[in-house]
């Protein structure tokens, strides 16, 4: 009787909040973000197919409610006052103290509490809170007061509290009064729904299917140079860069767009028919005749496949020429079956063939012209390049945090038949966006750190997708070598790349999403008091997809997002801030974004002025390798502001200036990566391995070089006479860690070897003395 009775108390009270509190109701507001159309739009009579939420058989998801942090109430003096005191009697606090504590023990009351959203930690929270709240208050509302009077003098039921602790819960949890309006703001499927201006024209799709140096870009670069309009999409800015000059020189006038750089050919600003730009910059509302997709696999991409899926669902263009892996055709026909359109696949076979070698090259000594070595760490780049150029050689270096200039002045050296530089050392960065000349990959390593879909760091070998991606470039039919070669530095390896790139490339099964401003904002509109981390946190707990999809990371961009959280700015701003591109693991870039956004929440612009003092330009020459590696962070911090500046126009006013510190900042950079094992040797602390790298296939072994045969020969002849540790601590050793002859790793194999050998010796010599 008594449950009866709270329960229809409840309702009142639940009846006056609702009242009070404005709400988006199932009827008035729909769950995809494509329902949300422009007063123009629905003027238009686009017809796009809504998604009815509640007619899914899927179950909702169940919040995670670690996430829903509790609002801190001020403790107000109550409207009316003293009323409940003068109508009944001041409460013993003492006793209302086990009044609750009786309250919270009732297991009726935490299933009632349960059935309405609070589980059991929510439900501990919001006691903790309540409790505080009646024991701390000066004053209670009036019939808050006269209840819990009446209970503490024995003539109420304690269930009667139930509907004040109910009130307090959801005014501390306000995600617990909306979470049936946050659940459909946070529905992800369907989302070919979202660009109803797609939907509304019959798209042919194209799919240019085939491995590394096939011509399937190719193709589907001469039906956008023969369209009267087109829009390019690719992974990297080197690729829009290649593609607008590509499209220009053929006197089809092209843009190129990309997060820090915006190039007009018409010197009036009118945009041209032909655009190439960075996928994340592609625009879904503007007609094309053609577009075209490069790299369409990277629509699984943990990071930035949420990119992908947009261009392919939401481009407006007659035709869409996809490009890439056969591995995605499957996928890309699932996917459009449910825009309605048919994919039409054209395959190509590589151009030139390449063949994996039956032996590794084992020493640095047995290099050849037109090698390039690949690596998976600066370090290993840094160290290789010495050991290269102490043979008397020259090499090329490109690695992922050069900038784009540098990348491509290397790569012009390396493809230079009349430049003495022949061998190139380089990251997986040359799996895209650059054209090289190259007769031989060798893999230094086939162990990468990687990033899985929790956004987790491991290392692991790479994929087949990546080793075929890399391996292609051996042998390209654009060069000199008409057929490429391919193995790999340590003969440990070779059989592990054998098996990597004899399997078939996994089928792509799921695309990502992102979660979009507009929605965040209307999270927001629910949960005002919630940091943006946490409305991201929510709302990903919250999303519900299909099988064809994935909610992508977002680590980096919570980790901004904590960065500036204590910076006063709107909540859209705070969210482009958020998703600027920046390397978090350089402590200067970072330093840099938290003062632009602290400058900018001051409504103070960022000009030239402000942003030199910040990097203390001019900048010198690098005079080691910590120098160049700074430099490389304030190239990324121009390209930070750049990317601002097309953001916030008026916050980031001197973009030409800029633009032109960090072409010279390039040229700088150039120079020092031209002078790089100068810059190593006069670097003063030990280049080494991470610690990550366990195995002997990520490290450069020792016995490479004339030098290292004699610390394996030398040595060895002398383990009777000198211990371990000397060996460790004496200044040959040393000096062949810090000139990358030797790492700490096989170093410490060695020791190990010596030790064994040593104990052996001593063992054998106590059996001949008995």
């Amino acid at each position: 009787m008594s449950v009866n009775r709270c329960v229809s108390l409840f309702s009142r009270v639940q009846r006056h909040i609702n009242s009070q509190t404005p709400r988006i109701t199932a009827g008035s507001f729909h769950a995809s973000p494509g329902s949300c159309l422009s007063h123009k739009q629905r003027k238009a009579g686009l017809a796009v197919c809504i998604r009815n939420v509640s007619s899914n058989s899927s179950p909702p998801k169940t919040p995670d409610t670690s996430l829903f942090i509790p609002v801190t109430l001020k403790t107000d003096p109550a409207v009316d006052g003293t009323v409940g005191l003068e109508l009944s009697q001041p409460l013993d606090k003492d006793e209302l103290l086990k009044v609750l504590n009786r309250f919270y023990k009732r297991k009726e009351m935490q299933k009632l509490a349960a059935d309405h959203g609070l589980d059991a930690r929510l439900f501990h929270q919001a006691f903790i809170s309540f409790r505080k709240y009646l024991l701390e208050s000066s004053a209670l509302p009036a019939d808050l007061h006269i209840v819990l009077s009446d209970i503490c003098c024995g003539a109420g039921h304690i269930d009667d509290i139930y509907p004040y602790f109910m009130r307090h819960a959801k005014q501390i949890f306000p995600m617990l009064d909306c979470i049936d309006d946050l659940r459909k703001i946070s529905d992800l499927r369907v989302p070919a729904n979202w660009y109803p201006e797609a939907r509304a024209i019959q798209r042919k799709v194209i799919f240019h299917s085939g491995p590394t140096n096939s011509g399937k870009t190719y193709h589907a670069i001469q039906r956008y140079l023969a369209a009267k309009s087109g829009v390019y999409c690719g992974p990297l800015k080197l690729l829009a860069h290649e593609i607008f000059e590509k499209s220009n020189n053929a006197g089809v006038p092209c843009d190129l767009v990309t997060g820090e750089e915006r190039t007009f050919v018409d010197l009036d600003g009118q945009a041209a028919g032909h655009v190439a730009c960075t996928i994340e910059m592609c625009s879904v509302t503007t007609p094309y005749e053609v577009a075209v997709i490069d790299e369409i696999q990277m629509i699984r991409d943990p990071s930035r496949g949420w990119a992908w899926t947009r261009a392919l669902l939401g481009l407006c263009a007659e035709e869409i020429h996809v490009c890439g892996e056969t591995a995605a055709i499957d996928f890309i026909r699932e996917l459009m079956y449910t825009t309605g359109e048919e994919v039409e696949v054209h395959n190509y076979k590589r151009l030139t063939p390449f063949s994996v070698l039956d032996q590794a090259v084992e020493t640095l000594d047995n290099l050849r012209p037109g090698d390039c070595v690949v690596c998976f760490s600066k370090n290993d780049i840094y160290s290789i390049s010495r050991q290269i150029e102490a043979r008397g050689l020259e090499c090329a270096v490109i690695y992922g945090s050069l900038p784009p200039g540098t990348k491509l002045s290397q790569a012009k050296k390396f493809n230079d038949p009349d430049d003495p530089c022949k061998i190139l050392v380089a990251t997986d960065a040359i799996g895209m966006g650059l054209n090289l000349s190259i007769k031989r990959i060798i893999f230094n390593s086939l162990v990468k750190p990687n990033v899985n879909e929790k956004g987790e760091k491991q290392m692991e070998n790479i994929s087949t997708s990546q080793a075929l991606q890399i391996a292609g470039r051996a042998g390209r039919f654009s060069s000199k070598f008409k057929e490429g070669e391919v193995t790999t530095m340590h003969r440990d390896d070779l059989p592990i790349l054998k098996e990597l790139l004899s399997h078939l490339v996994e089928p792509i099964e799921t695309a990502g999403l992102h979660p979009t401003a507009e929605q965040i904002e209307m999270f927001a509109y629910h949960l005002p008091d919630a940091s943006l981390s946490n409305l991201i946190d929510i709302f990903v707990s919250l999303s519900q997809v299909d099988g064809l999809y994935f909610v992508c990371n977002i680590d980096d961009f919570k980790f901004l997002a904590d960065m500036i959280q204590h910076i006063p700015l709107n909540l859209r701003s705070r969210y482009v801030f958020c998703t600027a591109p920046i390397n978090k693991k350089q402590p200067f870039v970072c330093t840099s974004f938290l003062k632009f956004a602290r400058q900018f929440s001051r409504d103070d612009p960022l000009t030239f002025n402000w942003v030199c003092r910040h990097i203390s330009w001019p900048v010198a020459e690098p005079k080691n390798i910590k120098d160049l590696v700074h430099l490389e962070a304030v190239h990324d911090v121009l390209d930070l502001y750049l990317w601002l500046s097309y953001r916030f126009m008026d916050m980031f006013p001197d973009t030409a200036s800029v633009r032109e510190i960090q072409r010279k900042l390039d040229n700088i950079i150039q120079e020092g990566v031209r002078n790089i094992t100068c810059l190593i040797r006069a670097t003063d602390h030990n280049i080494t391995i991470p610690q990550t790298h366990t195995s002997r296939r990520g490290e450069i072994t020792g016995n490479s070089g004339a030098a290292g045969s004699n610390v394996l020969t030398g040595n060895r002849s002398q383990r009777g006479h000198r211990s371990s540790g000397e060996i460790m601590d004496s200044s040959l050793a040393s000096r062949l860690v810090r000139d990358g002859l030797l790492t700490p790793d096989l170093l410490r194999q060695l020791q190990k070897e010596w030790s064994k050998n040593k104990r052996e010796d001593f063992t054998n010599r106590q059996k001949n003395t008995m």
